[in-house]
């Protein structure tokens, strides 16, 4: 049996006939199908800018009978729905109709892998970023099945970027120096990239002949993502600005602004 005929058709069926469906409150477990080491993006969030980005989800299944097919679907929705019976807030494989990719590893075990391409200019919107759970389910050649529709979580988020810039340059020892900079990230409804307001912001420091940053102070962004502030020109060296990241926009930091301090 395929997996689609296993769970979403199973799904489908209930829905019609006003049945609840079976384990849709617990991960579903027919015939010790083992699902292990599933991550995308080899464990990394998924990143996407205002372009189309495909990124690929891969997971160890084994059965004694070996493993014919594996499905994955980002989803949201509360503790115990089916992650096939949720339409709205779901992402699906781009093989999602097809064989995920299996590359057999012994006569039990396989690795599977799909892809999944994010498409800012269609569906995917400012509202999708945050974290989503994976559900996962394996399908064994003698078409016995599991399926765990919480197996893990990822964050989907927007790309984000930082500008930097120190001055005046050269600078005489002991005066003003104007640090600037703007955080930005993707806007998936309007296909550009906005200021990124109200967040927290380190500014860091490097001496000339050093590696490591200096944090300075933390400045918050503007209504429109810019930042500035000023300090004391005392040592050649490196300026910039590094933001934590929050759960729908990756950390990111300014390359390094070089003063010569005179």
């Amino acid at each position: 049996m395929r997996k689609r005929a296993a769970s979403a058709v199973l799904g489908a069926v209930a829905v019609l006939a006003g049945l609840a469906v079976p384990g849709a409150a617990a991960d579903e477990t027919q015939g010790d199908v083992l699902i292990s080491d599933v991550t995308f993006e080899g464990g990394k969030n998924i990143v996407v800018d205002i372009y189309d980005r495909t990124v690929t989800v891969s997971g160890t299944f084994t059965h004694p009978s070996g493993i014919q097919d594996a499905d994955f679907v980002l989803w949201r929705g509360p503790a115990g729905a089916n992650p096939y019976q949720v339409y709205d807030d779901r992402f699906v494989s781009n093989q999602y109709y097809v064989h995920a990719d299996c590359v057999a590893s012994s006569a039990t075990t396989s690795t599977c892998s799909q892809t999944f391409t994010f498409e800012p200019d269609w569906l995917l919107t400012n509202a999708h970023a945050g974290t989503w759970k994976v559900s996962v389910q394996g399908v064994a050649n003698d078409d016995s099945w599991t399926h765990t529709p919480e197996y893990t979580t990822t964050r989907l988020q927007r790309q984000s970027a930082l500008t930097v810039n120190a001055g005046p340059e050269p600078a005489a020892k002991g005066t003003a120096l104007t640090v600037t900079g703007k955080l930005s990230r993707a806007n998936w409804d309007t296909l550009d990239r906005r200021g990124y307001a109200g967040q927290p912001v380190q500014l860091q420091f490097r001496k000339a002949g050093t590696t490591t940053y200096t944090t300075v102070r933390t400045v918050t962004t503007s209504s429109t993502g810019t930042l500035s502030t000023t300090v004391t020109a005392a040592e050649d060296g490196y300026w910039r600005w590094s933001f934590a990241g929050t759960s729908t926009t990756p950390a990111v930091k300014a390359a390094g602004d070089f003063v010569d301090v005179q």
